[in-house]
């Protein structure tokens, strides 16, 4: 059998074409047909050639809602027919890494695979690996379009962002890039109560999202310098955390500078071959005291406790404005242009075109 998928084909080469259909590789493994997908920031990286791991005939895309069509012998807790969230993140469960809770590090064939190392979920269907600890049940009554945010870029906005930041009551905090990660940090820093959230970003149609989202100030830094405002807001001090979410490399060295002395700033940008970062460790790092912090992928302990907290609240977060526009895939390169030319945030695709 055959479905639909996006394949990559080389740096600037893709298409939308027919490839054969997964089958369970691992009695672990259970078949998804994808009901909702999306185009992720690193897509667009691997697009472009900046991730030279993924090669020619890979499958993109690593954030999908589906339902279970087939399992493997050794799955026991997902059933045939279920709905679930297929995590960025597969998780192994056993090595050392997923035991401490920290699955994107997985040594037991888990981390971030998916549309990396082995077929992703850009298609009709897609294969999960540790079906039981590498999905998650979606909650009756939730549509696709509620619960697909939360593969991705919610747990890493929050976890790696602002959970590994130290955010807390009444800090400062500078959120570099209001991109889908950014607003992502922006929304779960509001949890914690700081005094001022700083968007930061050159695009104005991004820094109103991020006001949507929680930030009470923002700059356009092509206009004016971020570490004035940041300044004023601080007594001269600068942000308690500085959370850096462009995947730019020149903007680390921005965020060390934004962040004020025994701060904290967190890398959570997802970042290329595009160049190396210069910083002097001593009179940047040690004299100041400051931390820098950087996590790759999310744990899925967290991901339980976002959809339970994203769910129950949904009137407070509006991660359902990140959805920008709805293509089944006979128009999904229209979502994937749109992407790359930063005219949408996040793009909903629907393989089977029927829309919630």
């Amino acid at each position: 059998m055959v479905m639909r998928a996006l394949v990559y084909h080389g740096p600037g080469v893709k298409a939308w074409e027919d490839v054969p259909k997964p089958g369970i590789i691992a009695d672990t493994d259970a078949i998804v047909r994808v009901d909702a997908t999306t185009i992720c920031g690193t897509d667009l990286h691997i697009l472009k050639g900046d991730v030279p791991v993924v090669t020619d005939g890979r499958i993109l895309g690593h954030e999908a809602v589906g339902t279970v069509e087939s399992i493997g012998g050794g799955v026991k807790t997902v059933k045939v027919g279920d709905r679930v969230l297929v995590s960025c993140i597969s998780v192994c469960g056993t090595c050392r890494f997923c035991r401490e809770g920290r699955s994107g590090q997985c040594l037991g064939g888990g981390g971030w695979i998916l549309g990396y190392k082995i077929d992703g979920t850009q298609a009709e269907y897609v294969r999960v690996p540790f079906a039981d600890t590498s999905t998650y049940p979606v909650p009756d009554g939730s549509v696709d379009e509620d619960i697909l945010m939360l593969a991705d870029i919610l747990p890493t906005g929050y976890e790696v962002g602002v959970l590994n930041g130290g955010v807390r009551p009444g800090d400062v905090v500078a959120v570099v890039g209001a991109g889908p990660v950014g607003l992502s940090a922006i929304m779960g820093a509001s949890l914690f109560s700081p005094s001022h959230i700083v968007a930061i970003d050159l695009a104005d149609s991004r820094l109103e999202a991020a006001k949507r989202f929680g930030a009470d100030v923002s700059v356009n830094n092509g206009r004016q310098d971020p570490l004035e405002v940041i300044r004023s807001l601080t007594g001269g001090l600068g942000a308690d955390v500085t959370i850096e979410a462009t995947g730019v490399p020149a903007a680390v060295a921005e965020g060390l500078r934004f962040t004020r002395d025994a701060g904290t700033l967190v890398v959570v940008g997802q970042y290329t071959d595009a160049g190396p970062v210069s910083i002097n460790p001593h009179l940047e790092l040690n004299q100041p005291h400051l931390q820098v912090r950087g996590c790759w992928g999310s744990d899925l302990g967290h991901l339980y406790r976002a959809v339970r907290t994203l769910t129950r609240h949904a009137e407070r977060f509006p991660w359902r404005s990140m959805i920008s526009g709805r293509y089944d895939l006979e128009h999904a390169s229209e979502a994937l242009a749109a992407a790359e030319r930063q005219e949408s945030i996040k793009a909903l695709i629907v393989p089977n075109g029927l829309f919630p």
